[in-house]
């Protein structure tokens, strides 16, 4: 593939820039989480393994539509490529109530998580390219925070 150039008008730059969420100019990343909450309300619409299924094409699609983003605009991992940050955000909210407490809980774990990058998180981000380099620390990021969320909400229930 030929390198092109940013465009508003391509929708695969739409997505990839989180609907113009990463353009933020500061933190873009933690933007993009942001839009991840609407696309978690509509997913929680969804039975467990459609929203399984949902996370495996959103995060398929992400490593292509990521790399191919990160090619017109000539940088790997753009900080403006938050596509990455939506899935993985989804990704913490799997199987969870998409109610207040877990819908912060999630965010807050999945940003840190992203941000600091402890031990295979941060292997995906040194080692991996492309757009699987771009998707995969974050997809580690969501399941990571979503193994965190679920022992919390199985020990609260052994409690109560």
């Amino acid at each position: 593939m030929s390198k092109t150039s940013l465009s508003w008008f391509n929708p695969i730059h739409w997505l990839a820039l989180g609907f113009g969420s990463g353009l933020a100019p500061k933190a873009p990343g933690t933007f993009g989480t942001l839009v991840g909450i609407p696309v978690v309300f509509l997913m929680a619409q969804l039975s467990w393994w459609e929203y399984l299924l949902a996370l495996v094409v959103m995060t398929l699609a992400g490593i292509w539509i990521c790399q191919y983003t990160a090619k017109a605009m000539g940088e790997h991992d753009h900080p403006a490529i938050v596509w990455d940050e939506i899935v993985g955000y989804a990704i913490a909210m799997f199987a969870l109530p998409a109610e207040p407490f877990w819908l912060i809980a999630a965010f807050v774990l999945f940003r840190l998580f992203d941000i600091w990058k402890p031990g295979p998180i941060g292997w995906a981000d040194r080692k991996l390219h492309g757009g699987n380099g771009i998707m995969m620390d974050d997809v580690l990021a969501g399941i990571f925070s979503a193994a965190l969320l679920h022992l919390g909400w199985w020990i609260s229930g052994l409690l109560s």
